[in-house]
This record gives C-alpha cells, sequence and structure tokens, in this order.
C-alpha cells in the first residue's frame, strides 16, 4: 500500500472515530462537570490506534460496511482512555501531563478524575449493548473480549505487576506489558473479527499480528522514553527511570530495543501471509515502528 493511500485511510478512521466519540456525553445535566472531565480526556487526541485497528479488521472480516463496527472500536477507546486518567493519577504513577497537556487529576481533581474514569467503563459496555446492526451473539462476543483484555487477568493485572516492581528480567517484564499493553491490542482485533464474523485463519493471523504489534509497540515506548522528543512525546522524558522501574532500554539497551522493534515488526507482518487484503496492517506496522510519539 503507497504512502498516500494509507494516510488516506486513517485519517478517513480517524475523523469517523473523532466525530462518534465528540457526540458522547453531551446535554445539560446536574453532574456536567462529569461529563466535562470525561470528554476532556476523551477527546484529548491520540494516534486512535486501537479503535483504527478495530475498524480495518472488521473490513478485512467481510464486514459490509466498516462504519457499523464504530461503537465497538469507540467502546474499546473509552476503556483505554479511563485507563490512563487513572494510571496518571497520583495513586499510581502520578503524571502532570498526558499528550502534551495537563492530566485529568490536574485539571478536574483526584475525586473527579477517578469517577470519570470509573463511567467510561460502564459507558463503553452500553456502547456495545446499544450498537445498531449487531446481532446478540455478536454483542456478547464483543462485551466478552473487552472484559477479558481489561479486567484482572488483563490490563488490571498488568497494572498491578507495574507498581509492585515484580518486573526485573526479560521474562517478567514481557509478562507484565502483555497484560497492560499488548492484551487491549489485541482486543482491537478480536472486536474487529467479532463484528464481521471473521474466519477462523483471519482471526488466528490478526490476533498473532496484534501480539506482536503491541509489544514492540511498548518497547518503542519504553525507547522513547528515554531517547525521545519532550514536545513529540507529550509528556516528560526519563519519568520511568525517575520512577525507579524496569524497562527493555534498561535490559537491552537503546541499539538492542530498536532491534527488537524491528524484529517483532517483521513478524508481525509474517502473521499475515496468506490474508488477502492485509497491506494496511502491515503499513500500519512499519509505521508505529518508526513513530516520535
Amino acid at each position: 500500500m503507497d504512502a498516500e493511500l494509507f494516510r488516506e485511510r486513517c485519517e478517513t478512521y480517524r475523523s469517523a472515530v473523532e466525530e462518534y466519540l465528540g457526540g458522547l456525553f453531551l446535554g445539560g445535566v446536574p453532574w456536567q462537570r462529569l461529563y466535562e472531565s470525561m470528554r476532556y480526556s476523551v477527546l484529548s487526541g491520540g494516534k486512535r490506534i486501537r479503535p483504527m485497528l478495530t475498524l480495518e479488521i472488521a473490513r478485512l472480516g467481510g464486514i459490509g460496511d466498516w462504519r457499523d463496527a464504530l461503537p465497538f472500536a469507540c467502546a474499546l477507546e473509552l476503556v483505554h482512555t479511563y485507563s490512563l486518567i487513572h494510571d496518571d493519577l497520583p495513586c499510581m504513577d502520578d503524571d502532570a501531563l498526558r499528550r502534551g497537556k495537563p492530566t485529568n487529576h490536574i485539571v478536574y481533581g483526584e475525586t473527579l478524575a477517578t469517577l470519570a474514569g470509573d463511567a467510561l467503563q460502564p459507558e463503553a459496555y452500553r456502547l456495545i449493548a446499544q450498537a445498531p446492526r449487531m446481532e446478540a451473539a455478536v454483542k456478547v462476543e464483543a462485551v466478552s473480549a473487552l472484559a477479558r483484555a481489561s479486567g484482572a487477568d488483563g490490563m488490571v493485572a498488568g497494572q498491578v505487576l507495574d507498581l509492585s516492581d515484580f518486573a526485573h528480567d526479560g521474562e517478567t517484564l514481557r509478562l507484565l506489558h502483555e497484560k497492560k499493553t499488548c492484551l487491549m491490542i489485541r482486543c482491537a482485533a478480536e472486536l474487529g473479527c467479532a463484528a464481521s464474523r471473521a474466519s477462523r485463519a483471519v482471526r488466528e493471523a490478526v490476533e498473532d499480528y496484534a501480539m506482536r504489534l503491541g509489544l514492540a509497540f511498548q518497547i518503542r515506548d519504553d525507547l522513547l522514553d528515554r531517547i525521545g522528543d519532550e514536545a513529540a512525546f507529550g509528556k516528560p522524558i526519563g519519568s520511568d527511570l525517575e520512577a525507579g522501574k524496569t524497562t527493555f532500554v534498561d535490559l537491552l539497551g537503546a541499539d538492542g530495543c530498536a532491534a527488537e522493534v524491528r524484529r517483532l515488526t517483521d513478524e508481525a507482518a509474517a502473521a499475515l501471509d496468506g490474508i488477502s487484503g492485509a497491506e494496511f496492517l502491515i503499513r500500519l506496522a512499519q509505521t508505529l515502528a518508526e513513530r516520535e510519539n
């Protein structure tokens, strides 16, 4: 896929996601401040990688209109946003900057930020439950996938490990990030497959792709936290080092991280061998391997 077509499709997906998210949590209610807090983080930018994956994989899986998968894609983004709000709280990573802007609790206070994160979780499942043009069995599959990826054995488990000084070697660090990062990226693939009722071959290929993509994404993130440009990265450089966290840079060095990102990116692309129409996903993996934010 050439660069221009790739950019156009990315922008089409991103615009659709932004429009959908922009229509949420509107209206004059006595708890309007909660809505404002939720929208502040939901609409604060970001690459929208997870919803784009869901939409593209729904297309790849054979859905009639990829826009029908928007509720699933945006449900995942709501859960991702809640996790960022909570991750930034003083009781967790205590970050003051996210995507180049003050974090939610800096703007709205810890209590409202916590409640905004709390509210985004059930609202995500409401989007799935009320998704038009999706059969009940498909909605159940999507709810199960999202709960599995984000719950006590998924993203939350990863956060617990991250806060508990668990990871000190390659095996424990990989487990931490498989839970905290990779499973949510694989969930994007699972939701796209559910929405399109994709074949087993497509499901197995894109889930393998997504796990390798997720780990490459995390290693690149660790590298940028050490050598990235703060203005581009959107948060302070060296925050993991300052917090005393073991990262892939500690284990592999900068050059080793770059090599591992390339290896995982190649493996992600190879996982899609034999899947017709996967060029966008391959180009996406290559683009993320070189990202600066």
